[in-house]
């Protein structure tokens, strides 16, 4: 099984930057892409970035493509999440997570998910 525990969340100004990084146990992290998803106030859990288990492939959804940007550090068993030019509708909870399918974006097709950190941005 995997364990994953989000950090990097907080409060931030609209245009402002921040980073969230997501730290996974045991040997096996390199065997799943992994995911952020963020859920607003009375919204569905939504998908925003993917990775592919080696690195070398991302996607985004298009509310965040050009200012978020994926990546994971498989020595460290860490994925992150860039996101700059923050926007007020980018307040939520980030979850992240791991799955076995390619390119997957639905909360379905993961298997397993941290507890979330808050983001909030101001306007």
């Amino acid at each position: 099984q995997v364990q994953l525990v989000e950090s990097g969340g907080g409060l931030v100004q609209a245009g402002g930057s921040l980073r969230l990084s997501c730290a996974a146990s045991g040997r096996t992290f390199s065997s799943y892409g992994m995911g952020w998803f963020r859920q607003a106030p009375g919204k569905e859990r939504e998908f925003v970035a993917g990775v592919n288990r080696s690195g070398g492939s991302t996607y985004y959804s298009d509310s965040v493509k050009g200012r978020f940007t994926i990546s994971r550090d498989n020595a460290e068993n860490t994925v992150y999440l860039q996101m700059n030019s923050l926007k007020p509708e980018d307040t939520a909870v980030y979850y992240c997570a791991a799955s076995s399918i390619t390119y997957a974006v639905h909360p379905y097709e993961y298997l397993y998910w941290g507890q979330g950190t808050q983001v909030t941005v101001s306007s």
